[in-house]
């Protein structure tokens, strides 16, 4: 009798396997066919068919979206009414997976039947951020004519700050036609303006520019000067400077944009910079040639220290998922109570009452890791970067291999400007999957500023190597 019963439950596996496989290759009439046989006489096949899911939550709408099968999204809402704006378990629709895919035709066809394209996903991230960072005008055009806001906010930013980061000149045209904010922040000071200049986008800044992008903000310290100075791209800096960008803004070391260009050898950087920057005291021979000099000795100075960022995740290593206590049912319930207090504190924007309830929470159930990541964003909203680090942490401690548990420590580590560890958290994440582009966006919008900017600090010859092994390693994912 057991074996018989093994024997069933691995044909059902099966079964729910070719089904979903034939909603992601878009033969519907297969797909029919394994429907009714997993109803198994139930006479409910939409309560079978909505009930079909994979490890995380995702459903036959879900799969038949992400691989753009029209065809299947119309048989799952039209003969079978599925719920439309069903979520997996990274808070992601059927219409954003059809938008990160780029398939416009599915996508307008959900927004026909009503999909909210409104609803973010766990990291913030709409159909509209999908269709900026992948350029489909015809999508965005399509969401914006709806009344959709264009500056829906994300944990990696606005749709403007996701086209600037990848450069989508088209994109971001239409978003700006549209009203779209061209100085929006995430919230650790990353602008479109920004975003530009770290994809080295020339026709992106020049447009923000002319939109009235700020040019002298900052994140992290450094200011976009600072970031064009050390890639060294020309048409960059005389950019920034036509749009009166200050050469003598220095960063939180006291650090000018000259200095950097100097220190990563961008001679020609510092051939345009020198003659409109004030006299530094430290440099003794107050010339081209004496500014090179005196920043190539002090970047040789520094320890010769070797940078590899899967290495460095490796020795540091993440903890295993630790032991834990057993909860009753009855205090899980409470739990949830708890937790349900917290959620809707956190829509109110009610952070600390927020915590309080989440606190609660993981007082009577310690093994949710959900309630850490979620206080920790809440502490994130408070500026309170330390504890909502710690919580991060926790949260990866019990869930290691949770996608949105590298995120929240990833982000914690950026905001504490602890860069080479939050790129860690980043990749990570990435590696678990490679296809969530809130992930990939957020890790854009701050490696690339951010890396490359604390780069000059090391040996010149050093941070090449490890650029080059970065940006070969990167392409491999995305």
């Amino acid at each position: 009798m057991a074996n018989g019963d093994a024997s069933h439950a691995l044909a059902v596996r099966d079964k729910v396997q070719l089904f979903l496989n034939a909603a992601c290759s878009g033969n519907l009439d297969l797909f029919k066919k394994l429907a009714a046989q997993l109803d198994e006489g139930a006479n409910d096949l939409t309560k079978t068919v909505e009930a079909i899911k994979d490890a995380n939550q995702r459903g036959a709408l879900h799969f038949s979206a992400r691989e753009g099968q029209t065809e299947i999204c119309k048989y799952l809402l039209e003969q079978l009414n599925l719920r439309i704006d069903s979520i997996d378990e990274d808070g992601e629709t059927a219409l954003i997976h059809a938008a990160r895919q780029g398939h416009t035709h599915t996508a307008k066809y959900l927004i026909d039947r009503g999909a909210n394209p409104t609803i973010p996903s766990n990291l913030g991230a709409t159909a509209l951020h999908h269709a900026a960072g992948i350029g489909d005008t015809e999508l965005l055009n399509y969401l914006l004519s709806r009344g959709v806001n264009p500056d829906l906010e994300s944990d990696a930013g606005t749709p403007l700050v996701w086209a600037a980061g990848h450069a989508q000149q088209t994109a971001l045209i239409v978003l700006l036609q549209h009203g779209a904010n061209p100085n929006a922040q995430t919230d650790d000071g990353i602008t479109p303006v920004l975003s530009s200049v770290a994809a080295g986008s020339l026709a992106c800044l020049e447009l923000l520019i002319k939109s009235g992008g700020e040019v002298n903000i900052s994140a992290g310290g450094a200011t976009p000067l600072h970031i064009a100075a050390d890639n060294g791209s020309l048409e960059l800096i005389n950019c920034l400077l036509k749009g009166g960008t200050d050469p003598n803004i220095s960063d939180e070391d006291g650090i000018k944009p000259l200095q950097v260009a100097a220190a990563r050898g961008n001679r020609a950087a510092v051939e345009i910079l020198f003659p409109l920057t004030s006299k530094i005291d430290a440099v003794s021979t107050w010339t081209i040639d004496g500014i090179v000099e005196y920043m190539q000795s002090e970047t040789k100075r520094q320890p010769d220290e070797t940078i590899n960022i899967r290495e460095a995740n490796r020795s540091k290593g993440v903890s295993q998922e630790k032991k834990v206590p057993e909860v009753a049912p009855e205090v899980k319930k409470r739990a949830a109570e708890a937790k349900s207090r917290g959620d809707d504190a956190f829509k109110r924007k009610d952070y600390t009452t927020a915590i309080d309830s989440y606190t609660q929470a993981i007082d009577l159930d310690p093994t949710d890791a959900t309630l850490l990541s979620n206080r920790s964003l809440c502490w994130m909203k408070l500026g309170q970067a330390e504890h909502a680090l710690a919580d991060a942490k926790a949260c990866r401690e019990l869930r290691p291999d949770w996608v949105k548990a590298c995120y929240r420590e990833g982000a914690a580590l950026r905001v504490l400007q602890k860069f080479d560890e939050a790129a860690n958290a980043f990749y990570e994440g990435v590696q678990l999957d490679p296809e969530n582009m809130e992930l990939v966006n957020a890790f854009r919008s701050s490696f690339n500023f951010y890396f490359f900017y604390i780069c000059w600090y090391i040996d010149t010859n050093l941070c090449t190597r490890i650029n080059m092994n970065i940006s070969l390693s990167f392409r491999t994912c995305f």
